[in-house]
């Protein structure tokens, strides 16, 4: 990959990673849940799908999911049921004023903040056919595929963790603040509506012909 190739593409990945999406709900209510510093086990999550929707792309299962109705289908599916009851949990979360949570019995384990980080980036077809799309315009078919590969999806990497990181730091500096239970509970109702939006607008996408 050239270095010209690669300027191209990471200014291309500023754009994905900023782009308003299930991530970034994601990493905004875990902002304001947990804090900035924790969500970045969410973070890490996240990033985990994106580098495994390369891993898919890479091995060609992007194809299959470009080309199989039924297997599209099953995945996009999953990833809109995942989304929606994401999105009824954060309604029905309660109108306390925000705090973040440092007592380590009530807050979320490590383990759940990095799985569904992952799950969310992982079971969006949507995003395994948009990397289907672009990435084969950066590569090189004469050179080896899996440096380019590996670059492309560090790249990628980079550029969502720092905007994630923003998402987060909203979040946690500036939506926390909120004390009223009314403000609160019409927040978390956003949120929650976010989530089941990102959903739906996954259920209704269709691949290009």
């Amino acid at each position: 990959m050239t270095l010209s190739t690669w300027l191209t593409f990471f200014v291309a990945s500023w754009a994905i990673s900023f782009s308003p999406g299930a991530g970034a709900i994601s990493a905004m209510s875990c902002g304001l849940k947990h804090g900035f510093t924790r969500t970045y086990w969410n973070t890490l999550g996240l990033i985990g799908g994106i580098i495994f929707q390369f891993i898919v792309v890479g091995l060609g299962l992007g194809a299959l999911l470009a080309t199989s109705e039924t297997a599209f289908a099953i995945v996009k599916y999953l990833g809109v049921a995942y989304l929606i009851y994401l999105g009824v949990r954060q309604w029905r979360t309660d109108a306390a004023p925000v705090a973040v949570q440092k007592d380590p019995v009530q807050r979320e384990s490590v383990r759940t903040l990095v799985t569904r980080g992952f799950l969310i980036n992982a079971s969006n077809p949507k995003g395994t056919v948009f990397l289907l799309a672009v990435v084969p315009q950066f590569v090189n078919l004469g050179a080896p595929l899996v440096p380019q590969y590996a670059i492309m999806a560090a790249t990628l990497a980079f550029t969502d963790l720092v905007a994630m990181s923003c998402y987060a730091l909203l979040a946690a500096k500036v939506l926390r603040l909120l004390k009223s239970p009314r403000h609160i509970r019409w927040m978390n109702r956003g949120f929650g509506g976010l989530f089941i939006l990102a959903g739906v607008f996954l259920a209704s996408f269709r691949r290009s012909a």
